[in-house]
């Protein structure tokens, strides 16, 4: 070991704790002698070393209780690193930062004979023996006792001197007498802490899987995954590989090299690469120098140490995560352990993402599909309402998605007729949509044939049973208005019965019967209306009686004859209007939930 400007000597106040012997008249204070009753002190002392768990406080009463014996100027203590088989300096007093960096080899220099043999050693004249390295020109004994813990070499502690012969022998005996004491506790303190990081690590592993599943969007996500590791592992190149759709290339999604992150577009074969390895053999691989593998792929002239983790998902790999160094080595069993239990979290929220990123993509297509079936949709509803010398209507539409499920229709039944069609067909959305499509495309057809409005139910039935669907019905009012004699022939299947007003008085045209598509020969009747100049009827889907407000009331008829009464003078137009703003006013905040159709016809 070697040592430049040596330490002064502390004081007695520097000490932890006073652990000297209560009678220091034992003691020289260059030489002590050791009496036999010391020996019970130092017993003593040592169990003091297990107050306390931390590593680095008990290495430094350690040197202290030493200190209390042998007032030396420069003191080490060496742990053994079981993977490597080499010593590294935990703790010292005297030494320069160049041999604190040392790793010393299993039986090299006087510390690494020591670890060896698992003998102590005192030489009094160092430079003579054939172990002394000559780090340090100025020292001239030495003294290194092995720690040993259940049969188990921990480490090393060394105390030198640049004084000859300054050692004595009962100070290697009484060391020697307590070194297992010490060695305990070094490896209860280590235990300890290796026990504290763990439950550290698991605590930020279960962060980082809380806040992976949060994140669905894959760019973001592969970004995150990046920052988060950083907290376990020190890497300092990082890459996401994620297989393509046929499971042969894996295709970078992610990088990240000294500090600033990048993504080349890189495709590597699953037959090639130390990636490609991790893929085919479904196991994760630490390479400690990337020069010696030939499997390695030269993509960074920087990496010395290379650790691939596969991530696995449902039975399957859909890529890796590629973590490099430029330290030969890095990458230990702790990281692997890690990294293997972070990687089924990440290979979750990484499907996690995609899936919704998938959605994402079908939803844009479906609301694309929707908005051009909506087009559709109003394309096949009349512009405007037919007009009448005896006569006005207005018609008024609102659905309540996208696309509705009501349909109305004007049909033109030559000169002085118009049949007037409202229904509601189940369910909602396209669904609804296209079936209702189905119904206006069979109406029309037949309305070549300008059936009676009881004999088009009959039509459209028969039809829809003979193209029958599971759950799909419609119920459609079918009236027919004859402007010459003024009067409304009305047929029902189910629909919302007409409201009709005259001279401020409300009524109902009682017309009923069984929806569409349901039974098989059914047969609907027909009510014929007798009409005065005045009189005002409103044709309404049940989206209107059925609104809701916030107290869950609804709509209902009576307030909707009440208005239609109110509002009899006004043109068709208005009142249509004046019904859909009284049923929003009602309806206040509360989500509308049917599609609300109005049809209003004014007599002349």
């Amino acid at each position: 070991m070697t040592k430049k400007n040596p330490t002064p000597q502390p004081e007695a106040t520097e000490l932890e704790g006073d652990y000297r012997p209560a009678e220091l008249a034992h003691l020289d204070p260059v030489n002590a002698r050791i009496e036999p009753v010391d020996a019970e002190y130092l017993l003593k002392l040592t169990d003091a070393l297990n107050t306390t768990l931390d590593l680095q406080t008990l290495l430094n009463r350690i040197s202290e209780l030493v200190r209390a014996i042998i007032n030396y100027r420069i003191f080490a203590i060496l742990l053994l690193n079981d993977r490597t088989n080499e010593l590294r300096m935990r703790f010292q007093i005297g030494h320069t930062p160049q041999v604190e960096r040392t790793r010393v080899p299993l039986g090299k220099g006087v510390v690494g004979q020591v670890a060896l043999t698992r003998q102590p050693m005192l030489l009094n004249d160092a430079p003579a023996s054939e172990y002394y390295i000559a780090a340090n020109p100025d020292v001239r004994s030495e003294m290194a006792l092995p720690l040993i813990a259940k049969n188990r070499l921990i480490g090393v502690m060394d105390i030198e001197s640049e004084q000859a012969g300054y050692f004595r022998p009962e100070h290697l005996h009484l060391l020697t007498f307590t070194a297992s004491r010490i060695a305990q506790a070094i490896e209860n303190a280590r235990l300890y802490a290796r026990v504290s990081r763990q439950a550290q690590t698991l605590e930020v592993l279960n962060e980082i899987a809380v806040e992976l599943a949060s994140i669905l969007d894959l760019g973001p996500l592969l970004e995150r995954i990046g920052q988060l590791l950083r907290r376990l592992i020190d890497y300092q190149m990082f890459t996401i590989m994620l297989l393509d759709d046929k499971g042969e290339t894996l295709i970078t999604r992610y990088a990240w090299r000294f500090g600033y992150a990048h993504a080349p577009l890189r495709r590597i074969p699953t037959t090639s690469g130390l990636v490609g390895a991790a893929v085919r053999e479904w196991r994760t691989i630490n390479v400690k120098d990337v020069s010696k593998d030939p499997r390695y792929l030269p993509m960074n002239p920087e990496t010395k140490s290379e650790l691939i983790v596969p991530l696995f998902y449902k039975g399957r790999v859909i890529g890796v995560l590629d973590l490099e160094h430029t330290r030969a080595g890095f990458f230990n069993e702790e990281h692997e352990r890690m990294l293997t239990t972070l990687g089924s979290q990440i290979a979750i929220a990484i499907e996690n993402a995609r899936l919704y990123q998938a959605v994402r993509r079908q939803e844009a297509q479906l609301e694309k599909d929707i908005a051009m079936a909506r087009e559709v949709q109003l394309r096949l509803l009349p512009p405007e309402a037919p007009s009448h010398p005896h006569a006005e209507m207005a018609v008024r539409f609102l659905p309540a998605r996208s696309i509705g499920g009501d349909l109305y229709d004007f049909i033109d039944y030559g000169p002085n007729r118009s049949a007037i069609v409202l229904g509601d067909v189940s369910g909602k959305a396209a669904p609804a949509a296209l079936f209702a499509a189905l119904v206006s495309g069979i109406m029309r057809s037949a309305a070549q044939q300008q059936p009676d409005p009881a004999q088009m139910l009959a039509h459209l039935n028969d039809a829809l049973q003979e193209r029958k669907l599971d759950s799909q019905y419609v119920t459609l009012l079918f009236a027919l208005w004859n402007d010459e004699n003024q009067t409304l022939q009305v047929a029902n299947s189910g629909a919302v019965q007409p409201v009709f007003c005259r001279a401020g008085q409300p009524l109902t045209v009682k017309a009923e019967g069984f929806p569409l598509g349901m039974f098989p020969n059914v047969t609907y009747e027909e009510l014929s209306v007798a009409t005065q100049p005045g009189d005002v009827i409103v044709f309404v889907s049940d989206g209107i009686l059925d609104a809701e407000n916030e107290a869950e009331e609804m709509y209902g008829e009576d307030r909707l004859s009440s208005l239609l009464c109110a509002s009899r003078d006004l043109p068709a137009q208005e009142i249509a209007d004046e019904i859909l703003a009284d049923v929003g006013r009602f309806q206040g905040a509360k989500d509308r939930f049917d599609d609300e159709t109005i049809i209003v016809l004014r007599v002349k």
